[in-house]
C-alpha cells in the first residue's frame, strides 16, 4: 500500500540500517535500530494534512509510527518472535527444501562424472576447457536467477514460478540424450538446466528462514545437505547404469529420479507470511539499495573471489585422478566422496551456526577449502587423495549450507520477512559470476601450466576471498562496538 504522506515516507526512509551485515540477536537489532531512529511527534501531521487524508491513510501513518517506536508490528507481518522453529509443518518444509536441492544442486554438483564420460566419449574432439563452459554455466545459471525469482517472491509469487521450473529442469534432462553437437549440449544441459535450478534457491531459502529463527543454521544445514545426497546418489547411478543400459537410458532415468523428488518438493513447501504490502513493479532502484552497507557489498565480494576457485577440484578431480595412480573404474566414485562428506558438513555447519555465529564458522572452514584445493594435484597415492577429497567435502559442504546466513539476518526494522528474497538475489549475483569464470580459467590454466598450477590458483582464489570476509565481519564488531555492545573479536557470535 502505498505511503501517500511525505513527511512520514520520509522518516520511514530513514530507518534502513546501512551498517550491519549479520547480527545474531535478530529481533534485537531491529529494535537497537528503531530507538535510533527519528521518533515523529504526535503534531508531525499539522491540522490541514489532517483534514485532507482519508481514512485509511491515517492507519497507514499510524502502522509506521506504531514500528519506528517499537511499537507491534502490522498486522500483515507476523514477527520473529512467532517463527515456529519446530513442528511437523515445519519440518515438511525443510523436507520438501533438500527435495529441491537433490535435484537441483545435487544434479548440477554431479557434473564432474559428466564432464569425464563426454571427455571420453561424446566429446572427445572438444578440449576440457570447453567441455568445463558447459558445467560452469550450469554452476553459475543456478544463481544467476536469484534477483529477479527472489523479487517475484516478495511479491508473492511462488508456485507459479517453481511448477514450470520443474517442468524445463525435466525436459532439459530428457533431451540430454538427443543432443549430438557440442553447442547443443552447451544449450541443453548447461544454459537451460542450469536457469530451471536456478528458479528455486532464493525462494525456497526465503521460506526456510521464514519457519526457522533460532534454529535457522540447522534448517539451511539440512537444506544444503540434499545437494549432497543428490550429488552422491546421480554419479553413482551414472557410473553403474552406462554399462548396462547405456548413456541415453542412464540420462532418463536421473530424469525420473529428479521428477519423483520435484513432485515432493512442491508438495511440502509453503510460504509461511503474506507478500509485501507494497509494490513498485519487479525492477527498481529499490533492490539494490543494500549495497548501501559496506559489510554486506564487501561480503558479497568475497564469495565472488571464493567461487573463483570452489568448484574446481569438483569438475576436474575425476579427470586427474587416472594420471595420479587412481584406476578409471574408482574415480567415478570421487565425486559421490566429496559430495556424501559434504553432507555431513553442510549438517554440522548448520548446528554449529546457530550455537557460534555464521562468520566464524565460514572463515575457517572455507580457508580449509582452499588449502585441500591447493595440494589436491599433488597427492602420490590413492588413500591420500581420498583422505583430500573427504577433508574438501566436509569444508566445502559447511560454506554451502551456511553462505547465505549473513545476508538474511540483514533485515530492516519492522521488514524481516518482506525483502527476504532481495536480499539472496544480490548475493547469488555474485555467486553466479564466479561460478561461471571459475571452472573455465581454472580449465586454461590446466591447459597451458599443468594440474598443479590449476590446484594452486583455485586454492589461492578461495583463500584470498576468506580474507575479503575478515572486513566485512570486522565492521559488524565494530558497529555494535558502537552501539555500546560487548563485542571481542575472538568470542562473538558473528
Amino acid at each position: 500500500m502505498p505511503f501517500q504522506t511525505h513527511r512520514t515516507s520520509i522518516i520511514f526512509e530513514e530507518t534502513i540500517p546501512d551498517h550491519t551485515l549479520s547480527d545474531t540477536s535478530g529481533s534485537e537489532s531491529h529494535r537497537d535500530l528503531a530507538i535510533d531512529s527519528p521518533k515523529p511527534s504526535s503534531g508531525s501531521l499539522d491540522e490541514k494534512d489532517t483534514v485532507k487524508a482519508s481514512a485509511s491513510e491515517e492507519k497507514v501513518v499510524g502502522e509506521v509510527e506504531e514500528a519506528l517506536n517499537d511499537g507491534p508490528l502490522p498486522s500483515t507481518t507476523l514477527s520473529d518472535s512467532e517463527t515456529p522453529d519446530e513442528g511437523f509443518r515445519a519440518w515438511m518444509v525443510v523436507f520438501g527444501a533438500m527435495c529441491t536441492t537433490f535435484a537441483t544442486f545435487g544434479y548440477v554438483n554431479a557434473w564432474g562424472v559428466f564432464q569425464e564420460y563426454y571427455e571420453q566419449n561424446t566429446l572427445s574432439r572438444s578440449s576440457p576447457s570447453d567441455i568445463a563452459w558447459i558445467g560452469s554455466i550450469q554452476y553459475a545459471f543456478v544463481f544467476l536467477p536469484g534477483l529477479p525469482m527472489g523479487r517475484l517472491f516478495d511479491l508473492g509469487y511462488f508456485r507459479s514460478i517453481v511448477i514450470p521450473a520443474s517442468a524445463i529442469l525435466i525436459l532439459a534432462t530428457f533431451l540430454i540424450p538427443e543432443c549430438k553437437r557440442y553447442w547443443q549440449f552447451l544449450l541443453c544441459q548447461g544454459v537451460i538446466t542450469g536457469l530451471a535450478c536456478g528458479v528455486f534457491f532464493g525462494p525456497v531459502t526465503a521460506i526456510l528462514s521464514m519457519w526457522f529463527k533460532r534454529r535457522r543454521g540447522l534448517a539451511l544445514g539440512l537444506f544444503a545437505t540434499g545437494s549432497s545426497i543428490g550429488g552422491t546418489v546421480v554419479p553413482i547411478v551414472v557410473r553403474n547404469l552406462i554399462p548396462k543400459v547405456g548413456f541415453a537410458w542412464t540420462v532418463r532415468i536421473v530424469g525420473f529420479i529428479l521428477l519423483a523428488f520435484l513432485i515432493l518438493a512442491n508438495f511440502a513447501l509453503k510460504r509461511r507470511t503474506p507478500p509485501a504490502p507494497t509494490s513498485k513493479g519487479i525492477f527498481n532502484l529499490r533492490m539494490f539499495k543494500q549495497f548501501r552497507s559496506p559489510a554486506f557489498t564487501i561480503y558479497c565480494i568475497s564469495t565472488f573471489f571464493v567461487y573463483l576457485g570452489f568448484y574446481t577440484l569438483l569438475t576436474y578431480v575425476s579427470v586427474t585422478a587416472t594420471s595420479m595412480g587412481v584406476s578409471e573404474s574408482f574415480s567415478f566414485y570421487l565425486v559421490s566422496i566429496a559430495n556424501a562428506s559434504g553432507g555431513v558438513g553442510r549438517i554440522g555447519a548448520g548446528f554449529l551456526a546457530d550455537k557460534f555465529g555464521a562468520m566464524n564458522l565460514l572463515i575457517p572452514f572455507t580457508a580449509l577449502t582452499g588449502v585441500m584445493t591447493c595440494i589436491w594435484p599433488f597427492v602420490e597415492s590413492t588413500s591420500t587423495l581420498i583422505v583430500v577429497v573427504v577433508v574438501y567435502g566436509l569444508s566445502s559442504g559447511s560454506y554451502g549450507s551456511i553462505v547465505s546466513i549473513p545476508v538474511i539476518e540483514t533485515g530492516e526494522p519492522g521488514d524481516t520477512n518482506y525483502d527476504l528474497g532481495r536480499r539472496i538475489g544480490l548475493l547469488t549475483m555474485f555467486l553466479a559470476t564466479g561460478g561461471l569464470l571459475g571452472p573455465p580459467i581454472s580449465g586454461i590454466v590446466f591447459r597451458e601450466l599443468g594440474v598443479g598450477s590449476m590446484g594452486i590458483y583455485a586454492g589461492c582464489m578461495i583463500i584470498l576471498g576468506v580474507l575479503i570476509m575478515c572486513i566485512p565481519r570486522y565492521l559488524v564488531l565494530n558497529a555494535r562496538r558502537r552501539r555500546g555492545k560487548p563485542s571481542g573479536w575472538m568470542s562473538s557470535k558473528v
